[in-house]
């Protein structure tokens, strides 16, 4: 009875054994199987040349460009329009960085100039400098101008402040560049839409550098 009842102890003893090496081979593939998944992802990523991104909310796109950004893209081209499938929306590609630096991204979008006029100004305050801009429907009617605007993280480049100008005339706006170039600004860029304010108007950006008072 004695021998027995040890076979018995020792049987469940090889098979607790057994159960616990088991359990340890499945934890060690979950892990091995969860680290080559997340490593085939980075060398994903790291092969992808290009990425778009489309929505028809910028507060999404500026995440999403911040997102990208951090994954090592810079952006390159934006256009705002009809899609096939996506309605209106801002559609924007960005591309592998190979240099060292690092950047974030702001985005602006209104249909008041004058309102433009003001955040651009904050944003370049901010160390923010513009890159391109086009104009979309949005959902609730009228267009938008949407700015999109860069910032290095790493160092610190050359500061600027912004005019824009607004007119539904072209001979307007002639005179008005000419105006602004006299006093230092350059043309940046510049697009046509129909913004609930102003109609169909001509929006340019104006720029000139800032420079730092002697005392």
């Amino acid at each position: 009875m004695y021998t027995f009842k040890t076979t018995r102890r020792m049987g469940r003893e090889t098979a607790g054994r057994a159960l616990l090496g088991t359990a340890c081979c499945m934890t060690m593939f979950a892990v091995v199987h969860v680290g080559l998944g997340a490593s085939n992802r980075a060398a994903e990523v790291a092969d992808e040349q290009y990425r778009v991104l489309a929505t028809s909310r910028t507060s999404t796109l500026e995440h999403e460009l911040n997102e990208a950004a951090a994954e090592g893209f810079r952006f390159a081209a934006v256009m705002g329009g009809e899609t096939a499938f996506g309605g209106s929306e801002v559609v924007v590609i960005v591309s592998r960085d190979e240099v060292s630096a690092r950047f974030s991204y702001r985005l602006l979008a209104t249909s008041k100039t004058s309102t433009m006029q003001r955040e651009l100004r904050a944003a370049a305050a901010d160390g923010f400098h513009y890159k391109a801009q086009t104009v979309f429907e949005t959902r609730f009617g009228g267009d938008e101008v949407v700015v999109i605007l860069e910032r290095n993280e790493r160092e610190p480049s050359a500061a600027f402040e912004y005019q824009l100008l607004a007119t539904s005339r072209t001979s307007t706006l002639e005179r008005e560049l000419e105006t602004a170039a006299s006093i230092g600004y350059e043309l940046v860029g510049m697009a046509v839409g129909e913004t609930s304010f102003g109609g169909n108007e001509l929006v340019a950006i104006t720029r000139r550098a800032i420079t730092a008072s002697v005392d």
